[in-house]
């Protein structure tokens, strides 16, 4: 067996497919996308795929990844690694169908038998937080997560402080004490203000500040952490071992969200989620896009102790709702119940897609690009 082509398909809202077909026929898919970025990392994937990988055994993944990775002078980054991560996705759906086996038993079998979900809560009011914050508990979750705030200037007034916390009260107030709330600052806020954020929004009780500051000021997490009792975390924006490595030996961050879309794919992801165990670091993988993505992460998450909670945004309580599973020729595989994801026993990823949706839906020309913010004079602001 080899593999013989490859197909990528851009689909809405903002996600990347491909395709991988071998000799036998088998095929396997993975989500290789970087948010913003699609026709960057369709680039990198065709490179990867035509330069090597056409003609070769499907089934050698982890030489393939050393390959992929070692072989070009100039690596990592967002782009070259979220490449990787999508073809290595769909090496290891070929693996699983080969062997018809869910990817979870190839990598040691499972761990737990549920793996608990969050959901995004938006708004910008305190009463529209917590509306939708009851209504998801309602539907059955116990983790939910928040936005610190919008855009922030690097010293901000206390009404912005203020407004942040009155949200953040809010919610906690509406959904009580037994359901966790992570708060994502997302790069957003300077350090000098990060410092006094989390000291005002500790008495509400969230179960981590994500990405306190942008990962370039990661060295300054530990200061961020002496104001703070809660767990400080980044990730989303780390793209290999080699990256979360250092994080690791600062030992600051108590919780990690690596993406399996950006960090090299299932194969990385399983050793970050081994290595950061060694450390007695809690993983809450980041995986706000498309189907493909969440049944790889969670392929990871099944087989992994240190995973925890897996964020996803396919509203997977709600298949009528969801923007993402009607991709799906089972839509009902992501199985939701009282907050949690019960593990498909299917082979490869356990899920399948529908092509003829997906070619449907690729003939429209799909480039997102994340908003461009500005603060009121006009400087750019971290989105």
């Amino acid at each position: 067996m080899h593999i013989t082509d490859f197909e990528l398909f851009s689909v809405s809202p903002r996600w990347l497919l491909l395709k991988v077909t071998t000799s036998d026929g088998t095929v396997g898919w993975g989500e290789p996308i970087v948010q913003g970025r699609i026709r960057a990392v369709s680039g990198a994937v065709k490179e990867l795929m035509d330069s090597y990988l056409i003609g070769e055994d499907p089934l050698t993944i982890e030489k393939h990844w050393e390959t992929m990775y070692r072989g070009g002078y100039f690596r990592g980054g967002p782009v070259l690694m979220s490449a990787i991560a999508g073809i290595d996705m769909a090496l290891w759906d070929i693996m699983g169908h080969h062997y018809d086996a869910p990817i979870y038993d190839l990598l040691g079998g499972p761990v737990r038998s549920r793996l608990r979900v969050h959901h995004w809560i938006g708004g910008e009011k305190p009463e529209d937080v917590a509306a939708s914050a009851r209504e998801m508990v309602e539907a059955g979750y116990s983790a939910l997560k928040i936005n610190a705030t919008a855009e922030f200037r690097m010293l901000e007034s206390p009404a912005a402080v203020n407004a942040a916390t009155e949200r953040l009260k809010a919610m906690r107030e509406a959904v009580g004490d037994s359901v966790d709330i992570g708060v994502d600052f997302h790069g957003r806020v300077s350090f000098p203000m990060a410092k006094r954020m989390v000291s005002e929004l500790e008495p509400y009780g969230p179960m981590y500040f994500e990405q306190p500051v942008l990962p370039e000021q990661n060295d300054r997490l530990r200061e961020i952490a002496a104001h703070t009792a809660v767990p400080v975390s980044t990730g989303e924006r780390l793209y290999s071992r080699w990256d979360f490595k250092n994080a690791l030996i600062d030992g600051i961050a108590g919780v990690f969200h690596p993406d399996v879309t950006h960090v090299g794919g299932i194969s990385e992801m399983r050793k970050i989620a081994t290595m950061t165990e060694a450390f007695d670091v809690a993983l809450v993988p980041h995986c706000p896009i498309g189907p493909v993505a969440l049944a790889a992460s969670l392929q990871v998450g099944f087989c992994s102790q240190n995973i925890v909670v897996q964020e996803q945004s396919l509203e997977v309580h709600d298949i009528e709702k969801s923007s993402g599973l009607d991709l799906l020729e089972n839509p009902t595989v992501f199985e939701f119940e009282d907050g949690y994801l019960r593990p498909s026993d299917r082979p490869g990823l356990g899920i399948d897609l529908d092509e003829s949706t997906v070619r449907e839906l690729a003939e429209y020309d799909i480039n997102w690009h994340n908003p461009i913010w500005h603060h009121d004079d006009g400087s750019p602001a971290e989105w």
